[in-house]
């Protein structure tokens, strides 16, 4: 009889585990190619951190895959995905507009799939993704509109929402885009992040990028300017976006790294925890994966005998 017994035992456990395997989301996180210089759009080497510290505080409800240096996955993996997070770089070589890839995400957000964008990869062009941007994730930076000025933020309030759990105020300097082109009427959106931008992010004349008649009047008339946005979407599917992260020590900060663990979970229809998704960062956590750039993460030289 033992040995039936043990089988038994052995096969629930196996069944157990089984379905503790299937009731996690997954999470699909792509990297962006290097670019910028160094500790900065450090899209590898935050994949791979933020891919930790989500690990660290949300194993049992998230399964994570990622993919770096600008690889896309297979059509039958974001078939599978419950959110797909982007860092990379924007504009014409955002890796979302590259061949027929619009398409195949279109298909899983139609289905309720989540969608992330991280710093530069919440811009699209006008003539491809802005569209589909706006819909998956209630906004999208948007040339000769937004703009990307560097600038100290100081995040004091936040909305009542899961991805603000566990997240006190903060302040840091990042290249924080902002002017976003949202949903009319702000449909469906809640800003996460805001500020009122100081007259300096203005100091550049007008560009595709640096300033346009429009936004001069709103930061002359001290209005908030949202740099981080939840949406929702009628089909049940959630986005988010956040301008920052330029800077890769940014990640260090405790509340700015919670809030975008938060919004992960949020966005992959995980519930997120009271006090937030808890994760710890060490000095060597915040050096490793850094892309090999002039200045930073090369091999020391072998010292002659």
């Amino acid at each position: 009889m033992k040995p039936i017994l043990f089988a038994l035992v052995a096969l629930s456990l196996s069944a157990l585990t089984s379905l503790s395997a299937a009731d996690k989301k997954l999470v699909v996180m792509i990297a962006g190619k290097p670019s910028h210089g160094p500790g900065q759009h450090e899209h590898n080497a935050g994949i791979q951190l933020l891919k930790k510290c989500l690990e660290q505080g949300a194993a049992e409800q998230v399964q994570i895959l990622h993919h770096l240096n600008g690889e896309w996955p297979s059509q039958e993996e974001l078939s599978k995905a419950d959110s797909v997070v982007i860092y990379s770089d924007g504009g014409g070589g955002h890796p979302a507009l590259q061949e027929d890839r619009l398409v195949q995400l279109d298909k899983e957000m139609k289905r309720g799939c989540g969608f992330l964008t991280l710093h530069y990869a919440v811009e699209p062009t006008i003539e491809k993704g802005n569209k589909e941007f706006i819909d998956w994730m209630g906004g999208a930076f948007e040339i000769n509109w937004s703009v990307n000025p560097h600038w100290d933020a100081n995040f004091k309030e936040f909305p009542a929402h899961p991805i603000s759990s566990g997240v006190k105020p903060f302040s840091t300097n990042d290249e924080w885009y902002f002017y976003m082109r949202f949903r009319q009427g702000m449909q469906g959106l809640t800003p996460i992040l805001s500020d009122v931008a100081p007259d300096s992010t203005m100091s550049r004349p007008d560009g595709h990028h640096s300033g346009n008649p429009a936004v001069r009047e709103s930061v002359k008339n001290k209005e908030k300017q949202h740099v981080a946005w939840a949406a929702e979407r009628a089909g049940g599917g959630r986005g988010f976006g956040f301008t920052g992260g330029h800077y890769h020590k940014g990640w260090s900060n405790n509340d700015q790294r919670k809030l975008v663990l938060n919004a992960i979970l949020w966005t992959a229809h995980v519930d997120v925890p009271a006090a937030g998704v808890e994760s710890t960062v060490t000095e060597a956590d915040m050096v490793a994966n850094l892309d090999l750039k002039p200045g930073q993460g090369l091999p020391e030289k072998v010292k002659k005998k």
